[in-house]
């Protein structure tokens, strides 16, 4: 009998569902607004039904082994999320259980992060890895961290938030209240404001870009100030992968999201500037990889990744 899996990824915006096997074969794929059910319950229900008729439409036989959830501020220990500021709903949303009470299977959670870092442990390049960590770099930056084949989730399921260490101190002001998080450099709204800043301080008048991929595009064509600010984040992104391999001494750093797409245009410079600012003991030892789980698929593989994880 088949063994399937539900992978959800939750997002500010939107919310992925999907339905795949142990080897990542992709049965169902559905994308529904995250916005504007007027509560958290309206919303589930709309889960509940599309996962019910997705599963109805499956000709084979199989066993539903597990539903696996990424969401903003996941808390696997308690199944809940907790205080997500991207989220309509506030305060503590107890997901895992009323989705445990509609499916009756094993219901895990976690932050789309660590969901990324299982991904990539159980489809992806870091299948034969037991040391490594995820970067995931979107609107802000997350980090899945895996030690010894275990993701890492501290004493109070929150462990991992790279992006919300002190890059400069007193820097941009984060949208969690602090100044100079990483995020705020390296992300793609960190790195447009990058680009902004560059043209006002060399006084260059030029069209305004809105997101990454224009200056990506940029970049490609050769464009000095798009091309100093990705190397801008990369030396940033490179200092925190130092200070991270410090504290866990990882085989691997694997980068996802939506910038990571730039490839080698940030990744080549971010393990030079990693390199530079290593201790001894750790150079030429740390691969700083593109994730091979790319693209919206990847999403509900992290997410489903959860169920395997624990089956």
């Amino acid at each position: 009998m088949k063994e399937l899996a539900i992978g959800i990824d939750i997002g500010g915006t939107n919310t992925v569902i999907g339905i795949v096997d142990k080897s990542g074969n992709l049965y169902s794929e559905k994308k529904i607004t995250t916005k504007g059910y007027g509560n958290f319950e309206s919303y589930l229900n709309v889960i509940f039904l599309l996962i019910q008729n997705e599963l109805s439409a499956i000709k084979e036989t199989f066993r539903l082994s597990g539903i696996g959830i990424g969401a903003p501020n996941g808390n696997y220990y308690k199944g809940t999320i907790e205080h997500a500021a991207n989220l309509e709903w506030k305060g503590i949303l107890p997901i895992a259980e009323k989705f445990k009470k509609q499916f009756k299977v094993p219901i895990h959670i976690t932050n789309d992060a660590n969901a990324a870092a299982l991904g990539e442990k159980i489809y992806g390049g870091a299948k034969n890895m037991k040391h490594f960590i995820v970067i995931t770099i979107g609107t802000g930056l997350g980090s899945g961290i895996v030690i010894n084949g275990n993701l890492l989730y501290g004493a109070d399921g929150f462990a991992g938030e790279m992006g919300h260490t002190t890059a400069i101190v007193d820097g941009r002001l984060c949208g969690c209240g602090r100044k100079g998080c990483l995020e705020t450099y390296v992300s793609a709204t960190g790195i447009v404001r990058t680009y902004q800043e560059l043209l006002s301080e060399n006084q260059i008048i030029q069209k305004q870009v809105n997101n990454s991929e224009e200056i990506y595009r940029l970049a490609l064509q050769g464009n000095a100030s798009a091309i100093k600010a990705f190397d801008y984040t990369a030396n940033i992104l490179g200092k925190a992968l130092a200070d991270a391999v410090a504290y866990f001494s990882p085989e691997a750093f694997f980068i996802t999201g939506g910038l990571a797409e730039a490839g080698d245009l940030l990744i080549k410079p971010t393990k030079t500037y990693m390199e530079e600012n290593l201790l001894e003991i750790y150079k030429n030892k740390i691969m700083v990889l593109q994730s091979e789980l790319q693209g919206s698929f990847s999403a509900i593989l992290g997410a489903s990744a959860l169920v395997w994880n624990e089956y």
